[in-house]
């Protein structure tokens, strides 16, 4: 197939697949200088919005086209003009496939065992059972329609589930915080990974999206498909079950793990024998960090980050973005990505921008206020919200524990909590009070999203200095950027403390634990992945790895 890149088309012009997809083919035809009779089909492969020129807001697509025969591909490239030499290429890509069911001899006589149903859990389960492993899939939480149950009863009455909620359950943290599926990593695996989605029930668009994204409203149906698929192929999926223990033999090697399950409101405990563990337990999964320091598996600090949500109108985002195009149907609800270097040697940088979208109550353990952010799939809502984050760096932490960087988190989940009252609302803060350093005292246009409520404070004392001085240098140089960024009556809400892993389980080349033979440390529980997108292909990974050590 021949790829064109750089095709401009009007907005008038893309609002629909059909309508991409002519646009497409017209421009092929003249690029080309062929017939509409030599195209036999056009597929879109990526599109975005340039946004660049507010007088000339348009979609910008790239698309793979075939012809009659291979040989008009070849010489249609002899031919073209020198401005389109650089805009068409012959691609010649090898589908990348789920593997193939292994031979009786290579199975083993234990099934391998996955701990975590989020992303990078759900991915190796689903690889190991496309290649006939049959593995138990374990999830601490609930399935999709229970566990919506769960968070909603939280918002009712301020009961907690510890073990489902924003960050537990099947489809992990992701499945509620908009679905987002932009990586900045580069994997052969994301077009087999989207495929996957679309075929659970994922709108198509996320094929050729740049920014695509799912939904909080879909993505919970699109995860059950997989379990089923899972199940179809001869897996287990176990909900409510927790890993709470890993044995290993004189060797160093994984031999046993211990599972405690619910059932009918009460907990049964079994030791399993297992020589394969996949552990994608997520980011939030603070006692099996524990349980791993406790055994002695190899553990280092990374860096993470921390900071608020911050949320405005989105319309003004709107504005500020497409200019007199804002609200097009071609456009959606704009999403922006921002940084800013200061001098202090900091950035300050957003993460997980929810267009149209709410703060959600992101709390997985009693006595903290943790938030987060999502939107459904159509972005409607009056609030845009994203995480405005300073890194912390191990030099940051105190002494050399391994796990210091989830004792911070939960330090300032635990002083947001008490600040706001007690009672799991957020505390919240114009950014005008924020950057007089004066506490707020109610709302202005902008009203709070967050589902449990705010307490207007100050949030000096519920993040570390550093942080807070970043984020007073930072949000006015973030309005240098993106018009009324800066808006005194946009709203802070905090705190955003889960947005990565504090801990690496350290693994090595074939994604291995040192030391740990069967052990497979996977995800961003893990350290290895900031999305679901990545998330997803470290989990195909790490269950290929563990395919070929069986081959």
């Amino acid at each position: 197939m021949l790829e064109i890149s750089q095709i401009p088309i009007a907005l008038d012009d893309a609002t629909t697949e059909q309508s991409l997809l002519d646009a497409c083919r017209d421009a092929a035809q003249r690029t080309l200088r062929c017939k509409a009779s030599d195209i036999t089909s056009v597929q879109l492969h990526k599109t975005s919005v340039d946004a660049r020129k507010k007088r000339d807001v348009h979609v910008v697509a790239s698309a793979r086209i075939a012809l009659r025969t291979p040989g008009l591909e070849r010489s249609v490239l002899t031919r073209l003009s020198k401005r389109d030499t650089a805009r068409v290429r012959l691609v010649e890509e090898e589908p990348v496939c789920f593997p193939s069911p292994l031979p009786a001899a290579c199975l083993p006589k234990r099934r391998p065992v996955v701990a975590g149903a989020g992303c990078a859990g759900l991915f190796a389960a689903l690889t190991l059972s496309e290649a006939g492993l049959a593995p138990l899939l374990i999830e601490r939480g609930d399935d999709a329609a229970r566990r919506k149950h769960a968070i909603d009863r939280f918002h009712r009455t301020r009961q907690l589930d510890t073990q489902s909620n924003i960050q537990f359950g099947l489809g992990g943290a992701g499945t509620f915080s908009d679905g987002k599926l932009n990586t900045g990593t580069k994997s052969l695996s994301h077009r087999l990974i989207l495929q996957t989605l679309v075929d659970a029930g994922a709108p198509r668009e996320i094929l050729w999206d740049a920014k695509p994204h799912i939904g909080s409203d879909i993505l919970p149906d699109v995860v059950t498909h997989i379990v089923e698929r899972i199940v179809e192929l001869g897996g287990e999926v176990r909900f409510r079950c927790r890993l709470t223990d890993i044995e290993r033999d004189t060797t160093g090697a994984v031999s046993a793990v211990t599972l405690a399950c619910e059932d009918a409101n009460a907990v049964e405990e079994e030791r399993l024998p297992v020589t394969h563990l996949v552990l994608a337990c997520g980011h939030s999964a603070r006692d099996v960090f524990a349980l791993l320091q406790r055994r002695n598996f190899a553990l280092e600090r990374k860096t993470f980050a921390m900071g608020v949500r911050i949320e405005h109108l989105q319309r003004d985002i709107d504005r500020a973005q497409y200019g007199e195009a804002a609200g097009h149907p071609a456009l959606g609800a704009a999403p922006y990505k921002l940084v800013a270097h200061l001098p202090n040697g900091r950035n300050l940088f957003t993460f997980c921008m929810c267009p149209g979208g709410e703060v959600v109550a992101a709390a997985s353990e009693e006595g903290g206020v943790v938030v987060n952010g999502a939107s459904l799939h159509a972005r409607a809502g009056r609030n845009a919200n994203a995480a405005l984050l300073v890194n912390i760096t191990p030099d940051d932490l105190p002494g050399n524990d391994p796990l210091a960087g989830v004792e911070l988190q939960r330090s300032c989940e635990k002083a947001a909590f008490e600040l706001a009252g007690g009672d799991y609302r957020a505390p919240a803060q114009l950014v005008g009070d924020f950057l007089d350093n004066r506490p707020s005292t109610g709302s202005g246009r902008i009203e709070p999203t967050y589902p449990l409520g705010v307490a207007w404070t100050k949030l000096d004392s519920v993040l570390p200095p550093h942080v807070i001085e970043t984020l007073r240098a930072g949000i006015p140089a973030l309005g240098k950027k993106l018009r009324g960024y800066d808006d005194p009556e946009a709203v802070l809400t905090g705190v955003e403390s889960r947005s990565s892993s504090p801990v690496t389980v350290v693994r090595d080349r074939t994604c291995h634990s040192l030391g740990a033979q069967g052990l497979y440390p996977c995800g961003e529980g893990a350290g290895y992945a900031g999305g679901i997108m990545s998330a997803a292909a470290d989990g195909i990974r790490c269950a290929q790895s563990l395919i070929d050590d069986l081959r």
